[in-house]
């Protein structure tokens, strides 16, 4: 039987070293000679599995494992192998909706409690009663402190319609409330603003997604129409995304000419530009972190190189290189970092950040916990420009 097994084997090692040398599969490993070493090194490690490997060996997984090492080869931090389902994850993250029940979570890393740290507005979570602060205790009966989040998320989602049973700890006195919510299509509410004192209006964004100008334009609309005369936007911890959108929201505030551009490894310049009339002339602060990135920072430099607004905050992340996701037709994908960005002026800022004109770290206030040293800093630089 073992021989028998043997003579497979090495009939299908001959096989694949023969279509190998015909060149109809040494696509899959690149053009250059040493496909044919990385094929042949690869049934060898399939062989001494099959034959040696104590535990079970699962074909698909084993697949996966050569498609993430293979980018992960490459030691960029940006360029990824996406299965299915993570390919799922992010194309819901672009496009900024998904089936769900409309709430941000965190989770305590010391304790595993998982908290409802957003409700968003008008969200099934709303709806059922759930509220900024509950404590998710039970997903469906199960307790879910300590649980992966993410596989908790996941639970949350599902198709529209469909009812999903939840118990949370409420308040002081630890009150056990259970309600169910009918998931829904949720668009991920990336844009809050509201208005501070001396009508300076404020504008936070989380992340540049696909539903992100909009509700920036819809923000910007609504604090005008309430008087706004100063303008601080909060890029703190944003990680960046859609480098589209973020010229989209630059091209309502800077003048007629280049917004950014990339170049990839050929030298291709492409250029983004803004055709608008100024539209919004407030005085303008811009609040920006170590964890502002990417995008961020495209929107940031451009501020700043053409003087529309002070930078104020900490160095930024310094991500100056953007990423393509590229389709493998079977519902996986790859993201490939495939050019470096620079600002209006020239400035490239990967690993090095935008450094902020009025430079504030952030102070902690114990006796006041809602108070915010960097606002207040951006705030007063645009009351002086007023």
């Amino acid at each position: 039987m073992n021989n028998k097994k043997r003579f497979i084997q090495g009939a299908l090692l001959g096989a694949l070293v023969t279509l190998l040398m015909t060149g109809i599969i040494s696509f899959w490993f690149g053009p250059k000679a040493v496909s044919l070493r990385t094929a042949y090194k690869l049934s060898q490690l399939n062989r001494l599995i099959h034959e040696n490997y104590l535990g079970e060996a699962e074909e698909d997984a084993l697949g996966e494992g050569i498609y993430k090492g293979y980018l992960e080869a490459l030691d960029d931090q940006y360029s990824k192998y996406y299965d299915a389902e993570e390919t799922s994850q992010l194309n819901e993250n672009i496009s900024g909706q998904f089936n769900g029940i409309g709430a941000l979570l965190s989770q305590d890393k010391d304790t595993g409690v998982i908290t409802l740290i957003r409700v968003y507005d008008d969200s099934p979570a709303m709806k059922a009663g759930l509220e900024d602060g509950d404590v998710l205790y039970k997903v469906e009966g199960s307790e879910v402190t300590g649980r992966d989040i993410n596989k908790v998320v996941a639970e949350l989602k599902g198709e529209k319609g469909t009812e999903v049973t939840l118990t949370v700890i409420r308040g002081n006195d630890n009150r056990e409330l259970t309600v169910t919510a009918v998931r829904d299509v949720v668009k991920k509410q990336t844009v809050d603003y509201r208005m501070l004192e001396d009508d300076i209006a404020y504008v936070a964004v989380s992340e540049f997604d696909s539903v992100t100008y909009d509700q920036y334009k819809e923000a910007l609309d609504d604090l005008e129409n309430q008087g706004a005369r100063g303008l601080v936007i909060d890029l703190r911890n944003n990680p960046g995304g859609s480098l589209e959108i973020a010229c989209e929201m630059l091209d309502l505030i800077l003048p007629k000419g280049l917004i950014v551009y990339t170049e990839d490894k050929n030298g291709y310049r492409k250029e983004y530009t803004s055709d608008s009339s100024e539209r919004m002339k407030l005085p303008l602060a811009v609040l920006i972190n170590g964890q502002s990135a990417s995008a961020s920072e495209i929107f940031a430099g451009a501020i700043q190189d053409y003087e529309k607004g002070k930078i104020v905050g900490t160095q930024s992340y310094g991500k100056g290189v953007v990423q393509g996701v590229f389709d493998l037709g079977d519902g996986t994908c790859v993201k490939l970092t495939t050019s470096e960005y620079f600002t209006p002026k020239g400035r490239h800022i990967d690993g090095k950040g935008v450094t902020p004109d009025i430079e504030v770290e952030y102070e902690y206030d114990e006796k006041h916990p809602e108070a915010d040293n960097q606002l207040e800093k951006a705030v007063e630089a645009v009351k002086k420009e007023q």
